[in-house]
C-alpha cells in the first residue's frame, strides 16, 4: 500500500489512535432481506426496527453492514471481554489441529513456545461455543481458559 500522507495527517492519525479504545466488533454477515426472511417479517418492517436500534446506539449501519455495539451486548446480557484459551497439542497432530482451530470463532491465534502450544484470543460471547468445538478436535491434550477482567495498559 502506497499512501502519501502529510506530517499533519500522520499526527492526526496517531492522535486518533492514542485517543481510541480497542473494541471487538460484531458485524452481521447477512443481508437485510435474509434477516427479514428468518424473522418472518418484511424487509421494510425490519428497516423500521433497525432505524430505532440505530437511534438508541445499539447498532451501527452503513452500506452493506450492520455492527452490533457494546451497549447492545449489555442489553442482551452478553459479556464484551475477551478470553485467552491456552492449548496443549499432540506434537504429531499439530498441522491438523492448527487447520481446525483456524475455522473456529477466534480473534487471534498465536503459536508459542513453552508449556503450551497455542494461545487463542476469543470473544467472551463465543467462548462456550469455542470450547465445545475445540474439545472435539483430535490432538488437543488440554485447554485452559482465562477471561480478561480489566486492561491495565
Amino acid at each position: 500500500m502506497s499512501l502519501t500522507l502529510t506530517e499533519k495527517s500522520i499526527r492526526i492519525l496517531r492522535k486518533l489512535f492514542e485517543s481510541s479504545e480497542g473494541t471487538t466488533v460484531f458485524t452481521v454477515k447477512k443481508t437485510q432481506s435474509e434477516i427479514a426472511k428468518e424473522l418472518n417479517i418484511t424487509r421494510q418492517a425490519l428497516n423500521v426496527h433497525l432505524r430505532k436500534l440505530k437511534k438508541e446506539g445499539l447498532i451501527r449501519t452503513g452500506r452493506g453492514f450492520i455492527d452490533i455495539t457494546k451497549d447492545a451486548l449489555q442489553v442482551l446480557g452478553l459479556g464484551t471481554s475477551d478470553a485467552f484459551v491456552f492449548l496443549k497439542v499432540e506434537p504429531n497432530k499439530r498441522e491438523e489441529v492448527y487447520k481446525k482451530i483456524k475455522e473456529l470463532p477466534a480473534t487471534k491465534i498465536y503459536r508459542v513456545t513453552g508449556e503450551i502450544d497455542l494461545i487463542v484470543l476469543v470473544p467472551q460471547t463465543h467462548l462456550s461455543q469455542f470450547l465445545e468445538k475445540v474439545t472435539t478436535i483430535d490432538g488437543i491434550r488440554s485447554t485452559s481458559s482465562h477471561v480478561i477482567v480489566s486492561t491495565l495498559k
